[in-house]
Parts: C-alpha cells; structure tokens; sequence
C-alpha cells in the first residue's frame, strides 16, 4: 500500500555554516543519501561527506518542524584555493578549463551550490527547491561570493536559469556533460555577479531581495497543488 504524503503546514529553512552545526549535517546527509539510493545515483561528487569539516561550506535544510528531520537540502562552497569545488572534481577531469575559471574568481570570492535535494514528502508542492535556490543566491553576498558556479541535472535548469545563471557554454559540449554517468547530463552554470544579478527574471529579484534583507522572515506561500504552507527562514551566518 502506497504511504500517503504527510500534510505540510509549515517549512522551516534554516541556513548555516557546517562546522557549527555538525548534527544537522547528520540530518542533511541522510536525507540526500536517500533521495539519491531510491534514483541508483552512486557516483556523484557532491554527495561525499567530507565537507562537514570544512570551515567554508554553508548549509541549508528545511524541516516540518523547529530542528526537525531534513526534508530538503542544499549546501554552498566557498572557493580556498586549496578544496576543489565540487563542480571542479566532477567536470575536471573531462574539461580542465573548469580549473581556471574558479581559480580567476576566487579574489573577488567565489563558491558552488550544490547537493541539492527535495524528499518525497514534499515533492511535487513547488517549494523546496525553489526556494532553496532562493535563499542560496540571497545568502550569496552576505558570505561575500561576488560569482557563484552550479551543475544542475534537467530537472532544476529551468529554476537556476530564472534565479540569474547562465551556462557555462565555454566548457564541455556547449556546458553540459554525461555526470554522473554516461546516461545522465548535467550542465555547468554561472552566477557573474551575486550583486547585481542582471540575468535574474524580473518575477524573481524581489522574492531573492526580500530574503537578503531578511534575515528572519515567515513568508505564506500557496503550493503548486493550492495548499497554503507558512515558510520559516532562518539564516544564521
């Protein structure tokens, strides 16, 4: 018998560094291990687990409930020089032009959003991935990314083109790749200018500018299926 979908009343999103909060990783990770166990997805660089202990990756997890089980997910890398990107350890080794491209913009600050993930449980409602893109771009400026890199799977590029990315046509064949296997493609994106955002959809700007300037804020959203759903941000940068 099939299990029926939990009813969501509220989503709390909260955004933070990792080191700080190494529980809530927990949280994340077992929820993005899954997510990619039920779709056979094994060899995805943004899954490993070592960047729990990076001092330059932010989290974002959204819950049901204050501190509760993650039900979607997203992180940010902040570019080193001396971590690879997860997007620079998953295309490198077909496209060695990734390399330059961070490395020319990691003065002026640069990073990856990544390991996006949405569970079953609120799949479907049109929140959680579109708002975790959201709120990365919002939080982008203030851990001073001027530029920010993806690699997105066909089923988020539409989001991550109106939230102001660009392909990376310079690389791979026209910005995409087979990744993580030969049957799958990904496609390598942009942010240039976390500030300005001049390739962001109008319709977009003021939902990302009302959580940049936000940093606490309860937003009523009506899903995609008519249900009103309080969403709860929380960035503690």
């Amino acid at each position: 018998m099939e299990e029926l979908k939990p009813q969501i009343d509220n989503l709390y999103f909260r955004a933070f560094r990792a080191i700080e909060d190494r529980s809530a990783c927990m949280k994340f990770i077992e929820g993005h291990t899954h997510v990619l166990e039920i779709f056979g997805i094994t060899q995805i660089t943004s899954a490993k687990i070592d960047w729990v202990l990076n001092p330059n990756v932010y989290v974002i997890i959204a819950s049901a409930e204050p501190n509760g089980k993650a039900l979607a997910g997203c992180r940010i890398h902040v570019a080193d020089g001396k971590t690879p990107l997860p997007i620079e350890t998953a295309v490198g080794p077909m496209d060695e032009r990734i390399y330059s491209m961070v490395a020319d913009r990691i003065e002026k600050g640069t990073g990856e959003f990544c390991g996006l993930w949405n569970s079953w449980e609120i799949a479907g409602l049109g929140i959680g991935s579109v708002f975790l893109g959201r709120i990365s771009i919002a939080i982008s400026t203030l851990i001073n990314l001027d530029s920010m890199f993806g690699l997105c799977a066909p089923a988020t590029y539409r989001n991550s083109i109106r939230g102001g990315f660009r392909v990376i046509n310079e690389i791979g064949i026209n910005g995409k790749f087979y990744y993580p296997e030969e049957k799958l493609t990904a496609t390598a994106l942009l942010i240039e200018d976390t500030n300005k955002l001049d390739l962001t959809h109008p319709d977009e700007i003021p939902n990302i500018m009302q959580i940049r300037e936000n940093k606490e804020n309860t937003i009523e959203f009506i899903s995609s299926n008519g249900q009103k759903v309080n969403l709860h941000i929380n960035l503690e940068l």
